[in-house]
């Protein structure tokens, strides 16, 4: 009897069972979209694929007649500067915090404990406090984005060193390798990879920060735009411009891994 966690699909029925829940989605909406318009012409919640499509040439392709701007494409430009700012920010610090503390004994026994506490704090919950520290500026809102993800990839990274193989740590310091030693050449090679798990996997939490703060302090952005139209109940500009944050952050997230499989293919063969 075959059971069905011994069926796996070939290449075509992949692709064809990924695309599968994004079809049935969009045919929902068609539905809903069609029933609501034929009962009101005018209903806002839920515009025709045509209606937003008008609203993407809109903001995409047509100058906006105040600023000559191209409105979707300077939004997305403002968004991804502040994320990736946030983001290598938070890369650098976790890296070296995570690595020092999984490494060390006396400063896991230090600081374990008070990373694990600053991963609960919820970042908007900070959210004040930066803008009355920085101001209604960039810097704050990196800084929400660092914030927010920091914490999250250091506990990661501090349990990703503490699982290595401590032979790997004893033949190390047999062969007369230093702590710096074994951090460089023992934990940084095997750390690399995990540290893009930790960050793709606190890529979501990047962008709530980064919406959140655009919605409540500044002049540009996705986030910006978003709650702007809102008070005009513009469903046919708040849905495509949701969608295509969606489509910035997975394919982020499969630039992340591409990157990962092809700079640490031992590491894509080991989960294979």
């Amino acid at each position: 009897m075959r059971r069905l966690i011994n069926l796996k699909p070939n290449r075509g029925a992949t692709i064809v069972l990924a695309v599968l829940p994004f079809i049935l989605l969009v045919l929902v909406y068609v539905a809903g979209s069609a029933e609501r318009l034929a009962i009101n012409p005018a209903d806002k919640l839920l515009p025709a694929l045509s209606t937003m499509a008008n609203s993407i040439e809109r903001y995409a392709f047509l100058p906006d007649p105040r600023s000559g701007n191209y409105l979707l494409w300077s939004d997305t430009a403002a968004s991804l500067i502040r994320l990736f700012s946030g983001c290598a920010a938070a890369t650098l610090i976790s890296l070296v915090i995570g690595v020092s503390v999984g490494l060390v004994p006396i400063l896991r026994a230090t600081f374990d404990p008070f990373v694990a506490a600053l991963s609960m704090v919820p970042p908007l919950a900070v959210l004040p406090i930066l803008f009355v520290f920085f101001g209604l500026t960039e810097t704050s809102k990196i800084v929400l984005i660092a914030f927010g993800i920091t914490p999250f990839i250091t506990r990661d990274l501090i349990l990703r060193v503490a699982e290595i193989p401590q032979e790997e740590m004893v033949k190390a310091q047999t062969l007369g390798a230093s702590t710096w030693q074994i951090a460089l050449r023992v934990v940084l090679p095997q750390i690399w990879p995990r540290l893009i798990d930790s960050l793709r996997l606190s890529l979501g939490i990047a962008w709530l920060a980064l919406i959140a703060a655009e919605a409540i302090a500044s002049e540009s952005g996705l986030g910006y735009r978003i709650f702007l139209v809102r008070r005009f109940f513009a469903m046919d500009v708040i849905l495509p411009y949701v969608i295509w944050i969606t489509f910035l952050a997975f394919m982020l997230d499969v630039i992340l891994r591409v990157v990962q499989s092809r700079l640490f293919p031992w590491f894509a063969a080991q989960r294979d």
